[in-house]
């Protein structure tokens, strides 16, 4: 039988592979749930993994989804060294698009270009602001952060569909739920005429090689990870652990308020009811599918945005339902999950009672 043995320490190459293992095991679960659906495995695959790659199109379309995934994924990186851990992510996305269309709203046609900086600086402030609530009542009150983050997402939303459902209503709108459309000049620059990838992209990738150096080049990224693998440790070298619990949740409840600006500016183009797309959620995946390192994010990032725009394509062109995204999201994390196993433990062949 099938035996788990301790490994004196922690695997590194199952640390790495421990993710592509898991990915495969999805791909191979994936194929029985098309299979168990009546569906062709090899359609479902190829709607999943070739078709959102196969183009310049469908590329920039993919980028444009890995991006705000990236982002909130690189702020809750910093959370999770630190050993806080932000379940909120969706609640201060939602918020930072909300500050932003409020910054958006006030353009006019003689509005300057600059106003967008003053958008995305919105979006920052409202989710760190967000994320403040966390984390005041988890540093006064000793509040337990995952409950408060999480509960604060669905006060966000409250706040959100009041504006679109009340004072920011569009009255030329039809009577839909949102606000009026954004002024051009408000609109996120493109990287490229004809494409819809924006300028975020890049402020993405800089995200990634910012976090690179806080992280590894840096007394203060230095103290934060201390402070999260060995809390005891932290405080005898003198780390501040209130100070690692504020950079924690400011950082990544700015990074979602950034990425929820991006995309009301950017793609949506107003404020509607469904800003909250599930990336503050699905940036949790991206993150520990990453190893909480920036260039691994950059790759699991991808991936998952691969699963929405699957999940998409899968409903209009398999006639599955959508919410199949959502299946592929939790197997990967769940294998993930169970590869992990494999970093501190090794199997074994043999009788469970037998020589070690």
């Amino acid at each position: 039988m099938l035996r788990l043995e301790a490994r004196p320490e922690a695997s590194r190459a199952w640390s790495l592979g421990s993710p592509l293992l898991a990915l495969l095991l999805t791909v191979v679960l994936g194929v029985l749930l098309f299979a168990a659906l009546g569906k062709d495995p090899v359609r479902g695959l190829q709607v999943f993994f070739w078709e959102p790659i196969k183009s310049p199109y469908a590329l920039g379309e993919l980028a444009i989804k890995a991006t705000p995934l990236l982002i909130i994924a690189l702020g809750l990186a910093v959370c999770f060294r630190s050993n806080v851990w932000n379940i909120g992510a969706e609640g201060q996305y939602v918020i930072g698009a909300v500050c932003a269309a409020g910054i958006a709203l006030l353009a006019g046609k003689d509005t300057s270009r600059w106003i967008v900086l003053a958008i995305l600086l919105a979006g920052v402030a409202g989710g760190m602001a967000w994320a403040g609530l966390a984390a005041v009542l988890r540093d006064r009150f000793n509040a337990n952060e995952i409950l408060v983050s999480l509960m604060l997402v669905y006060v966000a939303e409250q706040v959100l569909f009041y504006m679109v459902f009340g004072p920011w209503k569009d009255p030329a709108g039809y009577n839909f739920p949102q606000s009026k459309t954004f002024e051009a000049v408000t609109q996120i620059p493109r990287l490229m005429q004809g494409s819809r990838v924006s300028i975020g992209l890049l402020v993405a990738l800089a995200g990634v090689a910012v976090l690179w150096v806080f992280l590894f080049r840096t007394r203060a990224g230095f103290a934060q990870q201390v402070g999260g693998l060995a809390p005891a440790a932290a405080r005898y070298a003198g780390f501040s652990s209130r100070k690692a619990l504020w950079i924690a949740f400011l950082t990544s409840g700015g990074a979602a308020g950034l990425a929820g600006a991006l995309e009301v500016a950017g793609p949506i183009g107003q404020l509607t009811p469904y800003v909250p797309a599930g990336y503050g959620f699905a940036a949790i995946i991206v993150a520990f599918v990453g190893r909480l390192h920036p260039v691994g994010m950059v790759f699991s990032s991808i991936l998952m945005s691969m699963f929405y725009i699957g999940g998409e394509l899968a409903q209009s062109r398999l006639g599955l339902p959508k919410s199949l995204t959502g299946v592929f999201q939790g197997l990967l994390l769940f294998t993930l999950l169970a590869c992990d196993t494999l970093i501190a433990y090794r199997v074994r062949v043999g009788r469970a009672g037998g020589a070690r």
